[in-house]
């Protein structure tokens, strides 16, 4: 007997939509299997035909693509959304261009925001992700300003009531300050809007810079300037997955990526190499002598 799905699910992991976006696709009647007009609660296979709008629809699985994940380092002034009717650039803009599919936002991050964004091809890993019952930690750096004491920080971490309810960080770590400003890494275990900025906000205080820095067990890389993407490798995807509960399939790795990751590993060893290599060497006696107890 072969395996099936729910239509909704391996829509979502195409790419074609989100899940609950794919369910109204189905209920309005823009999806059909096998020529006929799909319903909810609808299970296919991989010989299943799918098509949306009666143009044909191929899983990554048997169409050769493989799912594809990007790390986007955010600017400030571009808007988390596919298209803006105020003309505003969009992180859309700069990702690579899909024959199949469409890349899904994992989380987002206001206007003002910058730092760790997340894309993927594959819609049920991004809902994974950004679930609730995932209980994944989002870490910021944020620059602040105001009187800022310890009482605030144990009630920042303790809990305050905003508008949509209680929030708070899980964590609240100084990094270093100066002038009228104090630099802090803070932690978020969920991604409402604006929830940093609120938070401190809702304490009399100025958030004048904000970037994200991590998601899980994803950093952004320091060598990603603003506005510059690139794609994830294999094991990082792995991680990925599995923060979501998920087991990762083999994902699109350009030959680029591959090679940095093969020099990278060359180098390692060549630096263990050397390491090896002094420690064996016998001192010359240069260098600072060492201490006689």
């Amino acid at each position: 007997m072969e395996k099936s799905e729910k239509l909704q699910k391996v829509l979502a992991r195409m790419g074609v939509a989100s899940r609950r976006e794919a369910e109204v696709m189905i209920v309005s009647g823009r999806i059909a299997v096998n020529g006929v007009l799909a319903k909810l609660g609808d299970r296919v296979g991989p010989e299943d035909k799918i098509t949306l709008d009666t143009r044909p629809l191929q899983a990554t699985e048997t169409d050769g693509e493989r799912v594809r994940i990007i790390i986007y380092n955010k600017p400030e002034g571009e808007v988390c959304t596919r298209s803006d009717p105020e003309g505003r650039p969009t992180v859309f803009d700069k990702l690579p261009k899909l024959k199949q599919g469409r890349w899904v936002i994992v989380g987002r991050l206001d206007l003002n925001t910058t730092g760790l964004l997340i894309f993927t091809t594959d819609g049920d890993l991004a809902n994974r992700l950004m679930h609730p019952s995932s209980n994944i930690d989002r870490e910021y750096v944020v620059r602040v300003r105001g009187e800022i004491d310890d009482d605030m920080i144990h009630r920042l971490k303790e809990g305050v009531l905003l508008d949509d309810g209680m929030a708070k960080f899980s964590d609240i770590r100084e990094s270093r300050s100066g002038g009228s400003h104090r630099w802090f890494n803070v932690v978020l275990m969920e991604g409402r809007n604006r929830e940093v900025r609120r938070l401190w906000e809702s304490q009399g205080c100025m958030v004048s810079r904000l970037k994200r820095a991590r998601y899980g067990y994803i950093f952004l890389p320091a060598r990603l300037r603003l506005g510059q993407w690139e794609y994830m490798g294999q094991k990082d995807a792995a991680v990925l997955y599995e923060m979501a509960g998920l087991t990762a399939p083999e994902i699109h790795e350009p030959r680029s990526l591959q090679r940095r990751v093969e020099a990278a590993q060359s180098k390692g060893g060549r630096r263990a190499a050397q390491g090896k290599a002094l420690q064996k060497r016998p001192q010359s006696g240069r260098g600072r002598s060492p201490k006689r107890g």
